[in-house]
């Protein structure tokens, strides 16, 4: 078989990431990898409508996505668009831009919306794709800007619900203050346990012997779990973090002013502000996988919803 050259774009509501990989024998080989933080749904769960300048920054890292597509001479691409695009009512200008500047560097490229049972599955085949099926079955749990997708399986989806915790629309609608109260941080605990019972009711994670974590606050804990002079995306892929270490990192991050996050090396300056609101997700999630499946340990994966793309196309 021979080698073919794909690309995926995911357009999630805290940042917008590119993956190119060659794929040979069902197999992904990663050309590049990268990561922008364009907060596009700035705002969007009190107003409803994605921000201007919040279209333009995710424009400008667009534009770039597509002179690295051109250079690396990509055959096809799809672009998907999450939590973020889902419920907003300027939705069609978003997709004009996305048409227009995708469309210029691969013929007939367009994102889609794409619905929360298929961002988990896409998820889930990203991120178990590589592990060893005798640890399964697994949870998959990726936590976004503005969702979390909590997905169950073995060799593929059994059960999945997308939750609409993630950390920024937490952080927006729970912790203003620097730090955060003890009544903010409890309020945000309230917000997280009402989703999450929700979400368990339909996902039997007590079958579950490996839990999964995606996206950037996940793997930021294991960098910050793992006190990494910096962040280390070969060294964080398919890291295990200890549950007692997870929940002192969250209380930590959670405690801290925004001036203290900014300072810890693995931190990507685009997450400061809602790293707080991912560790009390994190935590909740920790305590209820600790009660109902006994797992007392988070894998951290690099891979994920990007991956699951880019299997998508090829196969």
């Amino acid at each position: 078989m021979g080698m073919s050259r794909f690309a995926a774009i995911d357009c999630g509501t805290n940042s917008i990431r590119l993956l190119i990989a060659d794929v040979a024998g069902g197999h992904l080989h990663d050309v590049h990898r990268e990561t922008r933080i364009v907060r596009l749904g700035q705002g969007v769960d009190a107003t409803g409508q994605f921000a201007p300048e919040a279209i333009a920054r995710t424009r400008a890292a667009l534009a770039d996505y597509a002179e690295l597509l051109r250079i690396h001479n990509v055959e096809r691409v799809r672009m998907v668009a999450t939590s973020a695009a889902r419920d907003v009512s300027n939705r069609d200008a978003f997709f004009a831009m996305t048409a227009e500047v995708l469309g210029a560097a691969v013929a007939g490229s367009v994102a889609e919306v794409i619905s929360g049972a298929e961002e988990a599955e896409l998820s889930f085949c990203g991120a178990v794709d590589e592990l060893d099926s005798a640890a399964g079955p697994f949870v998959v749990v990726d936590l976004g800007g503005g969702s979390t997708e909590i997905v169950f399986g073995e060799s593929g989806v059994l059960a999945s619900y997308s939750a609409d915790i993630g950390c920024v629309r937490l952080t927006e609608r729970c912790l203003h203050s620097d730090p955060p109260t003890r009544d903010e941080v409890m309020a945000a605990r309230l917000v997280v346990r009402e989703k999450l019972d929700a979400a368990l009711r339909v996902v039997p994670v007590e079958k579950a012997r490996t839990w999964v974590g995606l996206a950037g606050t996940m793997t930021t804990l294991s960098a910050l779990a793992h006190r990494m002079p910096r962040y280390d995306p070969v060294a964080i892929h398919l890291s295990r973090v200890p549950g007692n270490r997870l929940l002192e990192v969250c209380d930590q991050l959670i405690d801290m002013t925004r001036q203290q996050r900014a300072a810890l090396p693995p931190m990507h300056e685009g997450r400061v502000d809602v790293i707080g609101g991912g560790a009390i997700v994190v935590q909740e999630l920790a305590r209820e996988l600790s009660a109902r499946a006994g797992i007392d340990e988070l894998t951290v994966s690099e891979h994920d919803i990007l991956d699951g793309i880019v299997l998508s196309i090829a196969r």
